[in-house]
């Protein structure tokens, strides 16, 4: 296999893995005791709708990397960036919080510096590392909330 298909197949399980799990484990949403979720933001529905969003972008970012359209990648990491910046982004109140936030944007940074260079292999490492940073950032809101609802 070569390095480049090794790369593509990496990002494709990451982001996957990244992605759909917070989304099939109800990110955002009631709980299974059929009641409503102390935890979850005042507005759920809002995060909902912009984590379906970021979704949106990250396919196009996935997209964008597999076909090598840098200005796709481009415009969905400036969208991606704008939406990092809405008050409905802001799941949780802590520092960790934050740091992951500061975190996803400088993956965008560096994905758009990436694409100015037209170097194809900086794109898609600072999308891997944008896919960890989301895993690690789902992994923490979800967390919080499980510790909160104890």
């Amino acid at each position: 296999m070569s390095t480049r298909r090794f790369i593509l197949v990496v990002v494709f399980v990451t982001f996957t893995v990244a992605v759909f799990g917070p989304i099939l484990r109800g990110f955002g949403t009631t709980s299974d005791r059929g009641g409503e979720d102390k935890a979850a933001p005042p507005n759920a529905d809002a995060m909902t709708k912009l984590m379906r969003k970021k979704l949106e972008h990250a396919q196009k970012l996935l997209e964008g990397i597999a076909v090598n359209d840098l200005k796709k990648v481009d415009e969905n990491a400036g969208d991606l960036m704008t939406l990092s910046k809405l008050a409905e982004f802001r799941a949780l109140k802590t520092l960790d919080y934050d740091r992951h936030t500061n975190d996803f944007r400088r993956t965008l940074d560096d994905m758009r510096r990436g694409v100015k260079n037209k170097n194809l292999e900086a794109v898609t490492l600072a999308y891997m590392d944008m896919t960890m940073t989301c895993v690690r950032c789902h992994t923490h809101v979800r967390d919080t909330r499980l510790a909160r609802r104890d």
